[in-house]
């Protein structure tokens, strides 16, 4: 696990032995920071590992390229097209989902996108998301829970122009922090526990942890990442502090709170400002005793499959320490932010409404109860609803529910009209892909999906306690052209021939048909095993396929009709 060296402790000899005091009392741990990546091309392997999380016996974790649990934060520029080289040696298949990103279905990371071990997927898009915190995780149907558990996922941090010119803090690991909030069970041998709610609370899988944070104003990216948990923050001395942005980009100015409950999968940034505060200490806590029961985190179970040591009480989360300020920070809070144009309700082509419900007698993971979305259980051959394209619409959301749940859409930001036909908290006024409906509540949103029409891949809604998505909390919706196109695939005859470039180590796919394009690739060795997945690939500058050994290899195409060519063979020396 590689670590960022924080600038605040290494300023005086006071601060080093605060946090040597705290080493030797085994009470605090330095907070580990994932490195970034920036650019246009990220190279991303999942993998199984090992971490040293609590003294003794390494953890079994999954993680990916050079971290031991969670991953790298990828950086984006809006208006770049990124490119993913998503290589996945875990033992389990899996896959990737972008969270928050607007892009096509088809490279979305979705339960239908699966990466087989040993093959490497690459997705593209152009970034049109605004500035703000997202992340990447694990999306496999009946897997999520496990593999989110084990440790994979990342940041992802999107900047724009806007953003850009606004006096905030952007020094990333010094006044730009990233937290990403979960727990865990340790069983014997320190090795985790898949379960809903963990007894030990981690941050960017650091237990116990402690940060030096200079004497100014402070950017935290919070992400909850838990598997249930919500987590009502608030800071130990009661300080008022500044939400800037939800889920998908700034709010119009920043909106001073005491407390925030965040759902699983949702993000916020925060300002806090600790000007003239060097020399003392703060702690971020989860106020999560005065939670209702119906709220994750507000049970109260002494055992069983959701007893807990941390359900329905206080706890640290992490300890600050404020040091120097550095030569470069900033002394203030901005007054305001952007000037978000969101959809108007007059013009919404449609309303939906989407009933979140319990069932009894749904076998399911944990027991005879089952959460479900739209009165039946997730089936990824049925497409549940049909969305024309450009369609501006409303969606509602009405829960008759016990309990209350984190509902996550892909494609799409969203802006939330009402709460039980009340205004939502000004906190709230911002872009978001998940918001958490309380049990018998009515949630109102809107929403343009103005692209990226595919018949055959959907995007998916869902509950983001993984937990209830395994268990089929999760419907899927397909946004439709103006075109009809059979979502029966056909064999055809192939129009196609392969080129093989020995030098450059590529592959090039001729069309006999120059207006041909290619809807899906896909690679596979003389087992049939999958090795390259490519989306909608551009093949003017051929198919790499450095990394690929000797064999005999085919080229399974599908055409943009979704017509399938016949597999060609070709060899690789």
């Amino acid at each position: 696990m590689s670590f960022h060296r924080n600038p605040i402790f290494s300023r005086t000899m006071t601060w080093s032995f605060v946090l040597l005091t705290n080493f030797a009392s085994g009470q605090f741990r330095n907070l580990w920071i994932p490195d970034t990546l920036s650019g246009t091309n990220f190279n991303l392997t999942l993998k199984d590992t090992l971490a040293q999380i609590r003294p003794g016996n390494q953890t079994v974790t999954s993680a990916i390229n050079n971290c031991s649990f969670w991953g790298p934060t990828l950086i984006f520029k809006k208006g770049d097209t990124v490119n993913l080289n998503v290589t996945n040696k875990l033992n389990d298949s899996t896959t990737l989902h972008w969270h928050g990103m607007h892009l096509p279905a088809v490279m979305d990371g979705g339960p239908h996108q699966i990466i087989p071990p040993n093959t490497t997927w690459q997705p593209y898009w152009k970034v049109t998301n605004n500035a703000a915190t997202y992340w990447y995780h694990p999306h496999l149907h009946l897997m999520t829970m496990d593999q989110i558990t084990k440790g994979l996922g990342g940041l992802i941090i999107v900047r724009d122009s806007i953003e850009s010119a606004l006096p905030l803090p952007r020094t990333y690991s010094v006044d730009d922090i990233p937290l990403v909030l979960t727990d865990r069970t340790f069983a014997a041998l320190n090795q985790f526990t898949p379960r809903p709610y963990g007894d030990s609370m981690m941050v960017n899988g650091t237990l116990n942890p402690q940060y030096g944070i200079p004497a100014q104003v402070v950017r935290f990216r919070i992400l909850d990442a838990a598997i249930e948990r919500s987590y009502n923050l608030g800071f130990s001395d009661n300080r008022t502090f500044y939400v800037i942005t939800s889920d998908g980009g700034l709010l119009n100015a920043p909106v001073g709170v005491t407390r925030y409950l965040l759902s699983a999968g949702e993000r916020i940034e925060i300002l806090v400002n600790c000007t003239g505060q060097a020399g003392s200490s703060v702690d971020l806590r989860a106020y999560n005793s005065v939670l209702a029961n119906s709220i994750p985190g507000g049970e109260n179970f002494a055992t069983g499959p959701f007893g807990n040591a941390l359900g329905k009480r206080d706890f640290n989360i992490l300890h600050l320490v404020v040091g120097a300020a550095t030569a470069s920070g900033i002394f203030a809070i901005p007054a305001s932010l952007t000037a978000n144009v969101f959809p108007n309700p007059i013009n919404a082509d449609a309303t939906r409404i989407i009933t979140l419900s319990d069932s009894t007698g749904v076998p399911n993971i944990l027991g005879p109860n089952a959460f479900i979305i739209g009165h039946k259980l997730f089936n990824p051959g049925i497409i549940n609803n049909q969305v024309p394209i450009n369609n501006t619409e409303i969606w509602q959301l009405s829960s008759t529910s016990f309990f209350s749940h984190p509902f996550h859409i892909h494609d799409v930001e969203f802006y939330i009209l009402t709460r039980n036909g009340a205004v939502p908290p000004s906190y709230e006024l911002g872009w978001k892909d998940v918001v958490l409906v309380k049990n018998g509540e009515v949630v109102r949103f809107i929403a343009k999906f103005e692209d990226y029409a595919d018949a055959v891949h959907p995007f998916m809604y869902h509950c983001h306690i993984s937990l209830h998505e395994d268990e089929g909390m999760m419907g899927q919706f397909v946004v439709t052209g103006t075109t009809a196109i059979s979502k029966k695939e056909k064999t055809m005859d192939n129009g196609f021939s392969l080129q093989f470039n020995i030098e450059t180590r590529r592959l090039f796919i001729k069309f006999s048909n120059p207006e041909t394009k290619a809807y899906y690739v896909k690679i596979n060795d003389a087992l049939g095993r999958t090795k390259r997945m490519l989306p909608r690939p551009h093949l003017q500058d051929g198919i790499d396929i450095r990394g690929l050994g000797a064999g005999q290899y085919t080229v399974q195409l599908t055409y943009d009709n979704l017509q399938q060519a016949k597999p060609m063979p070709f060899t690789v020396k």
